[in-house]
């Protein structure tokens, strides 16, 4: 299977996308399309054994859309001058359009060459020009909605070509009889209806545009971190250059003030980083030879010299903004409801029309109230608001989210997050900061204690477990050599072991003693240790233990205040770790978990997820990502807390960049507010047709309420408008 995501034109409402979606899952070898409105593209998983990205283009032309080939980095689209122009010239067209056909109607004094009952002839010919002058500026939209009615998806387009072509050709009819000498139809024109809904659809796509495009503005900032220029050296010289020159392996070169160009090592120099935007830190980080730049990071103080290793669309910033894009590009549960609705709306609304129309000419209301009304209905009837409603709000939402240093990799999690009950934590490196350290050698052999870390320090350093990081620690604080280690091997759940000078050295808690039935006459100073909250470490050579060392760590800065906060929203928080009882108790008490669950494997983690949800809990599972993958694979949501450099090789779900478990609180509002502002959106949207429609029906004629297609095409604009508006609004949520 293989992934592509296309760049769509031609798109303009959500009868559209839902159109496209369902035409390219039809297709043999497409294995599931989305398509996404706000963003304009579509998302194809295929089989490369059937398809290729020309095939595919060509099911996008045949669906009556145009591929505009691969969705390329993100950019906002600005608009063009020419744009600009043509927009300001049509609304002075507009302007007196309105004026020449209306303003007799209103008592505004109008020269009697353009009087309909003085000037017949020229009024009627005066707006047939300026009405073809807007045929031509709105060419586009009736192209689109012919096409699409003829691959059988119509769409919004297709219910405005219907009603301007309707009403054009009426008012053709009309202007035949002025000719023919009956002045009588000079007001059985509707030329001005044709031009003018054709103005405020491109007057709604021009507002929409500027809008979409503020939704997207945090996501915009992301791919602005990084400089467009950066210093490179070539044989000893330097020289600029843009970012696309710069090569792997290449030395690039970082001053005091400049920002770090592409995702690297330094192995020249020191300098203070600000990388706040992808860790959250907010003091400047000291680097140094061997230490990893981030792609974007301000560099305040130093010189530095460093190899860049991630470039283009493998560095960091790029994975963010990639999984940002891809995370819009799913669907929520409550989109889908959307999209089928929509799918059906545009047909349903076309009936109607046609309905109304035949009814108003057997009741004798006369053919030009017909044909206003069948206008009428077809303009007032607005699915772009039905279908922005939930991926305008998702949109916003994830760029808020990634702002915040949280990565959500599917839609779906921010309508899920929301109904989370049950929050699981992992100990180490979750609610501790994995900054452990070594606080107790018990020593059993005649080894002094550097010898015994110098054994079990060689063997912890081939892992990527924290508590192999305390050894490296101890050992670089105390100028102790890692020694040479053969035939590692890593039991999950219990230790690791491994030979140095063909010793055999096992290490791990209690339970790898169980496993190798090992004799252990030191129980109570493991219970001592655990009882301060170490994690233990039993250091056995040859089957004999010669030392127990215990491990502590830190509990994060913020922990008991979110933990707090999660209690008072009624969400059970549970405690799932591998280290001894006591430590997690001592733990977990102090910060005031529900539930506290030790001594487990990994795959025991797995399985008490599993029972977690078969009582009907919605699980969150939130851990370091390493030894807790099976966990967050099976937890309904899994969020990992890591650093922005390891985001391209997690599995989870969410992912914390910032460290900081504030960030679910926030996670958990954010989907909050989503949801509310979706939910008000499909209201406006639903309440919105079913107001408008009966009115544009007439069924509120007796009452001296009704709409012409001109007021009805200003109705549709006002409805999208509306729902772009309130998607806004979540821009300014507060998180804390």
């Amino acid at each position: 299977m293989k992934n592509i995501i296309l760049s769509i034109e031609g798109m303009t409402c959500s009868a559209c996308s839902s159109g496209l979606e369902k035409y390219l899952n039809k297709q043999n070898g497409i294995i599931n399309a989305s398509v996404n409105l706000v963003m304009a593209n579509a998302t194809i998983d295929y089989d490369e054994s059937i398809l290729t990205q020309e095939k595919i283009e060509k099911y996008v032309k045949q669906a009556g859309f145009t591929s505009a080939g691969i969705f390329k980095e993100f950019k906002t689209e600005k608009q063009s001058k020419t744009e600009k122009i043509e927009f300001i010239v049509f609304t002075i067209l507009a302007i007196i359009m309105m004026y020449i056909s209306m303003g007799h109607m209103i008592k505004i004094p109008v020269p009697s060459i353009f009087d309909p009952h003085q000037n017949p002839i020229i009024y009627t010919i005066t707006l047939l020009v300026l009405t073809i002058s807007f045929l031509v500026y709105g060419f586009d939209i009736l192209k689109n909605g012919y096409k699409n009615l003829i691959h059988k998806i119509p769409n919004m387009d297709t219910l405005v070509a219907i009603g301007v072509i309707s009403s054009f050709l009426y008012s053709i009819y009309g202007m035949y009889m002025i000719l023919k000498g009956n002045h009588n139809y000079t007001m059985e024109l509707y030329f001005e209806s044709s031009a003018i809904v054709i103005y405020f659809i491109k007057l709604g796509r021009y507002l929409d545009r500027i809008s979409k495009d503020r939704t997207k503005e945090a996501i915009q900032k992301l791919v602005e971190i990084t400089p467009n220029e950066a210093t490179i050296e070539i044989n000893g010289i330097e020289e600029k250059v843009t970012l696309d020159e710069i090569k792997k392996g290449t030395m690039v070169i970082c001053k005091p003030g400049e920002k770090i160009a592409v995702d690297g090592e330094i192995v020249e120099g020191k300098a203070y980083l600000d990388e706040a935007f992808i860790t959250g830190e907010s003091k400047p980080i000291s680097k140094t030879i061997g230490a990893k730049v981030i792609a974007g990071s301000l560099n305040y103080n130093g010189y530095i010299k460093y190899k860049a290793e991630k470039i283009g669309k493998e560095s960091t910033v790029s994975e963010i903004v990639r999984l940002v894009i891809q995370a819009t590009n799913t669907k929520a549960p409550i989109a889908k409801i959307a999209d089928k609705i929509s799918g059906y709306f545009v047909p349903i609304v076309i009936i109607i029309a046609i309905i109304t129309f035949i009814a108003y000419l057997l009741l004798g209301l006369g053919t030009s109230n017909a044909i206003i009304t069948f206008v009428t209905i077809l303009v007032v009837a607005c699915p772009c608001s039905l279908g922005l409603a939930t991926p305008l709000a998702i949109v916003v939402s994830e760029g808020l989210c990634a702002s915040n240093g949280i990565l959500v990799k599917k839609s779906e999690i921010l309508e899920n997050a929301s109904k989370t009950n049950t929050i699981v934590f992992d100990k180490t490196g979750t609610l501790t900061y994995g900054k452990l350290k070594i606080s107790k050698i018990y020593n059993y052999s005649k080894l002094d204690d550097n010898q015994i870390i110098e054994l079990a320090g060689s063997i912890e350093a081939k892992t990527t477990h924290p508590i192999g990081k305390a050894f490296i620690d101890y050992m670089e604080d105390n100028k102790i050599q890692k020694l040479e280690v053969n035939n590692f091997e890593e039991i999950s759940g219990h230790g690791i072991l491994g030979e140095i000078d063909n010793q055999k050295i096992i290490l791990g808690n209690n339970k790898i003693v169980l496993k190798y039935n090992i004799e252990n006459k030191y129980i109570e100073d493991e219970k001592n240790l655990t009882k301060q909250g170490n994690s233990i470490i039993y250091v056995i050579i040859d089957n004999q233990i010669v030392a127990l060392i215990g491990v502590n760590d830190i509990i994060r800065e913020n922990a008991r205040e979110v933990i707090q906060k999660l209690n008072e929203k009624n969400i059970e928080t549970i405690m799932l770790t591998g280290d001894a009882k006591e430590t997690a108790e001592k733990i977990g008490n102090e910060l005031g978990i529900s539930k506290i669950i030790s001594n487990v494997l990994p795959v025991e983690k797995a399985d008490m997820i599993k029972t977690l949800k078969t009582e009907k809990k919605v699980v969150m599972m939130c851990g370091d990502g390493i030894n807790d993958s099976p966990a967050l694979a099976n937890a309904d949501i899994g969020v990992s807390v890591k650093s922005g450099t390891d985001i391209a090789m997690d599995s989870s779900d969410v992912i914390l960049t910032k460290n900081d478990l504030n960030s679910i609180l926030k996670l958990i509002n954010i989907s909050e507010k989503t949801i509310r502002n979706i939910k008000q959106n499909l209201f406006w949207a639903f309440f919105y047709n079913l107001l408008m429609i009966p009115i544009a029906i007439g069924v509120l004629k007796p009452l001296g309420i009704y709409i012409n297609p001109m007021l009805a095409s200003l109705a549709m604009v006002f409805s999208s408008l509306t729902v772009i508006i309130n998607a806004l609004r979540l821009k300014r949520t507060k998180l804390t």
